[in-house]
């Protein structure tokens, strides 16, 4: 019952990474129709937040507290590196 209950849950996993990869690049696709301009710049602010969040997440520690913008934008970058790394080793196909 474990193994079938594993099974399903990498299942489960790999659609959901999939479905996730597929609506992103459909929302690229619809928006650049739209607008090329806008999506472009979306697309950058989302790049220059990630590496905002990297930044944040692997500079070296300075005394003072991080704000709520730092925080989330390492969160964002920790969850994106993961969802990355998930996407890379998973052998949905």
């Amino acid at each position: 019952m474990e193994l079938v209950g594993e099974a399903v849950l990498t299942v489960v996993a790999c659609f959901a990474a999939l479905g996730l990869a597929l609506a992103l690049a459909l929302a690229f696709v619809w928006g650049w129709g739209r607008s090329p301009l806008v999506t472009g710049g979306a697309g950058g602010a989302l790049l220059a937040f990630l590496g905002y969040g990297g930044w944040e997440l692997l500079r070296p520690a300075k005394p003072r507290w991080r704000g709520r913008l730092a925080g989330v934008a390492a969160t964002a970058f920790a969850v994106a590196a993961l969802f990355i790394a998930y996407g890379w080793s998973c052998s949905c196909s």
